[in-house]
Parts: structure tokens; sequence; C-alpha cells
């Protein structure tokens, strides 16, 4: 009997030894699993920082760099025949051959321009796009290379004076995407705004009395009002704002050589140069 008991105790003692070896093995192979994960995300971060640092970068097409904009927001981009042309179209060239790549520039609607960054469509865009907080949520930014305002187009006879009388219960004609639109719609509600694909169909809908007045950027909106009789700008700001190119989040080996690269351009005057080009001082 006392035989039985000592193997039976001798039985429970090595389940016993196996039951907290398998424990200590758990908890060993999930620390190393941890480890092992903790250890990735670092490498990741590391790769990352390295590429912002090494000059190192991807393209979506080998010695390419593809660009995205929207060709209706003169004098930023715009169309001469089948080529997309103006401020940024000459900047966007001016950084490409600094990187020694060849510039490929997609035209689409403004909307979709982050989207088409995020999905690995394009490198960059350059739309006149303003940089936002919302905006950083999604995609980079380079540093700014260019100031906008955002103004107000009205007719000649309009009862809009400034500002202050866009709260009553005007229509508002916006281009789509934009911090214009952004704006109006916080500001005065999404039932006071109507976005259109492009300023220049804001624009006819302001000459067809379908909108009260257009929010657009300065530069645009002056070539709009040269090309269109009954039209003028309001002597008062509606905000000031900073563009830059935008740039994926997964890249950042290419935001940095796009800012030594623009910096280079600042320097050397070649910006300054584009933009006098195209807008005249005054």
């Amino acid at each position: 009997m006392k035989k039985l008991v000592a193997v039976l105790l001798a039985g429970v003692m090595c389940v016993s030894l196996a039951a907290c070896g398998g424990k200590k093995e758990e908890v060993a192979d999930t620390t190393a699993a941890e480890t092992t994960e903790t250890t990735d995300e670092a490498a990741t971060e590391d790769t990352e920082d390295a590429a912002a640092t090494d000059g190192t970068f991807t393209t979506v097409a080998d010695g390419v760099l593809t660009m995205g904009t929207n060709a209706a927001f003169p004098p930023y981009e715009y169309k001469e025949g089948d080529e997309v042309v103006g401020i940024d179209a000459e900047i966007a060239q001016a950084l490409a051959d600094k990187l020694g790549l060849k510039l490929e520039i997609l035209d689409m609607d403004f909307s979709s321009l982050i989207t088409a960054i995020q999905a690995g469509k394009i490198d960059i865009s350059l739309a006149g796009m303003t940089v936002t907080d919302e905006r950083k949520q999604n995609v980079d930014f380079t540093d700014s290379y260019a100031t906008g305002v955002q103004v107000i187009i009205v007719k000649n006879d309009s009862d809009i004076k400034s500002v202050d009388d866009l709260a009553n219960d005007k229509i508002m004609g916006v281009q789509e995407g934009t911090t214009g639109h952004l704006y109006c719609s916080d500001d005065y509600g999404e039932e006071h705004v109507i976005a259109y694909t492009n300023g220049a169909t804001a624009v006819q809908a302001l000459l067809q009395d379908k909108v009260d007045c257009v929010v657009i950027d300065q530069q645009p909106a002056e070539e709009f009002v040269e090309a269109n009789e009954g039209l003028k700008i309001l002597d008062t700001e509606y905000v000031v704002e900073d563009y830059a190119a935008a740039v994926s989040k997964d890249n950042p080996g290419l935001t940095a050589a796009l800012n030594q690269a623009l910096q280079e351009l600042k320097d050397d005057g070649t910006i300054q140069s584009i933009l006098d080009k195209y807008i005249k001082a005054e």
C-alpha cells in the first residue's frame, strides 16, 4: 500500500513539474513573441528614420516623379493644349531635375489627389494645396513653397460687401475638396455651400445666378475675374494659408529629399523666379 501511495505521489509530482515547465515555456514563448514584435516595430521606425536622413526613397515608377494635380486652377496649374503648365508644374519640374528624375503629371479631380497618394498611384501632389491639420492625418507635406489667400468673387452689383455679409443666408460656390469648401461649410453650414469640380464651373454658376459668390484662392480668382466681365473680388481676405507638396506618409525619404531640393531652389532664386513669372507684383 505504501509503495502504491509512493508511486501515486511520484506521478503527481511529475505531472506538477511538467505543468510548471509548460507554463514557463508558454511565458518564454509569449515573451519571445512580444520581444520580436517590439523589435520589428523598432526596426520599422529605425528604417523610416534612416530613410528620412540618408536620402533614400521610392517612386511609383522607376526614374519618374509622378505628380497629381487638378489642372483648372490658374496660374498654379492649367492646360495649354494637352500640356499642364503653371507655377506648380514648373516647381515640380525643378524638383524632379534636382532629384535626377523625369516628371510625369496626371490631371485628376482635386478631391481624388490625397486618395491617389495613399493608393500609390502618384508620388506627390502639387495643386495649390493648403496644409491643414485634417490633411496631415492622411499625408505628409513638404515645406511651404508659396502663400495663398482665400478671397470672395461677386458680381459687380452684388449686395455682398464684406465677409460679414456671407452670414446673411448667402449661397457660396466653391471647388470641391478645397480649403474654401471646408471653411465655408464650417463657418456657414453645408446648406449654404455648393461644391463644383473646379473653380471655373463655380464661376460660371455665379454668372448664372446659381450662387451669390465664389470663395477661392486669390490668384485663380484674378484670372477668372479678368476673363469674365461683370465680376470683381472683394477687398477683404477670407483666410491666408500655406501651399506645399503632399507626399505619402510611407515615403519619408522622398519628403526629406524634396525639402532639401526645395530649399536649394529657394536659395538660388528659382522658386521666386517661377512665382514672379506668373504672379505680377502690384
